[in-house]
């Protein structure tokens, strides 16, 4: 089953909840890509984490999460969804800006 999130993007309903989010940062290109890159920043430093610590505890390497907090990339719902698992966050938190 399928619905209709925008003109461009076509979202499965099973997932509904996150691909909207997904769909909403696909189509609000940079800035929304900054705003959750510099909450992924806010919450790791909370943490006491460097990049490396997040990116061992989401299995990802280090560049990869630069690229995410510097908004270089747009990162996927499974990426996000990940980070904020190894934050012990939910995924809503994370991406609520």
């Amino acid at each position: 089953y399928m619905t209709k999130v925008s003109n461009l993007f076509m979202c499965p309903l099973k997932y509904d909840k996150y691909f909207i989010v997904f769909c909403t940062l696909k189509n609000e290109k940079g800035a929304t890509t900054e705003k959750i890159g510099q909450r992924i920043i806010e919450l790791r430093t909370q943490k006491g984490w460097s990049q490396a610590d997040l990116a061992r505890a989401c299995n990802k390497d280090r560049q990869a999460i630069e690229k995410i907090e510097n908004g270089k990339v747009n990162a996927t719902i499974f990426s996000l969804f990940e980070i904020s698992k190894a934050l012990e966050i939910p995924l809503s938190e994370l991406v609520n800006l």
